[in-house]
């Protein structure tokens, strides 16, 4: 990906903001978005499903209890149902009529940002999703600084056929059988990155993905202390629900490693 290399001349992980600047707003809205990049974040990460008439809205779960106390499912709600939901105000009066965004708005809204997009799937994936993706990122002409990643392999390898030249992210999450998991994902999906859980980083495995060839992201780090050790490690990117925090600490890290 062209943004992936550094957005600046430090050497420090790009900061990727987890569903926007989401421990300070409601997290997949605008509001979210914009405010992570005036934290300094070089991008975002979020959240994509396709709802019943076809539309890619940017939301987490599948369903809109959480967010927005009406339990609408993403891929069963119309795209008017949807938009009809505030899904900021559960996280105060001044996030009060935040709506569902649509990809093609974030896109639009974040110029040159980059956007690490994550295909949502339940059970059963909807593989129509990884086309649909793939029709909005071209139309944007966002497809140069946006990542698309899963942790369905099946959607993934669904996005390859749709758009090849678009980066592909596999994540990984901690259990006893992510190894067997993360293998036959990449077999599949044919992945550039992986997006592993940070406690799953360590000093060998990172140099080992590095050796493949392999972009690491690592999620969701908060910490001081882990944001400065996946930075001594290399990691290509953090995602980070505080993204001020974050570029700080990667900041002094790469700062420690320089001297």
């Amino acid at each position: 990906m062209a943004g992936d290399s550094a957005t600046t001349a430090e050497r420090r992980p790009i900061i990727l903001a987890h569903r926007g600047a989401s421990a300070d707003a409601p997290e997949n809205t605008l509001a979210a978005f914009r405010l992570a990049l005036d934290q300094g974040a070089d991008g975002v990460e979020l959240d994509v499903w396709r709802c019943a008439t076809g539309e890619v809205v940017v939301h987490h779960d599948a369903d809109t209890r959480r967010t927005a106390g009406a339990a609408l499912r993403l891929r069963r709600a119309p795209l008017r149902e949807l938009r009809a939901l505030d899904v900021g105000a559960w996280r105060g009066g001044a996030f009060r009529g935040e709506r569902i965004p649509l990809l093609a708005e974030v896109l639009e809204a974040l110029p040159g940002a980059i956007v690490n997009v994550e295909l949502k799937a339940e059970r059963l994936p909807d593989l129509a999703l990884a086309a649909a993706v793939a029709r909005v990122l071209h139309r944007a002409g966002a497809a140069g600084r946006c990542v698309v990643s899963s942790f369905d392999a099946l959607l993934l390898a669904a996005f390859r056929a749709a758009a090849p030249a678009v980066p592909r992210g596999l994540l990984v999450a901690e259990g006893r059988t992510w190894r067997l998991r993360a293998g036959a994902g990449a077999r599949l999906a044919r992945p550039d990155a992986l997006h592993p859980q940070a406690s799953l980083v360590t000093a060998a495995r990172a140099a080992a993905w590095r050796a493949r060839g392999l972009a690491v992201r690592a999620w969701t780090v908060d910490e001081e202390a882990e944001v400065a050790r996946l930075a001594r490690l290399g990691v290509t990117a953090l995602i980070t629900n505080r993204p001020a925090a974050a570029l700080a600490a990667a900041r002094r890290a790469a700062g420690a490693t320089s001297r």
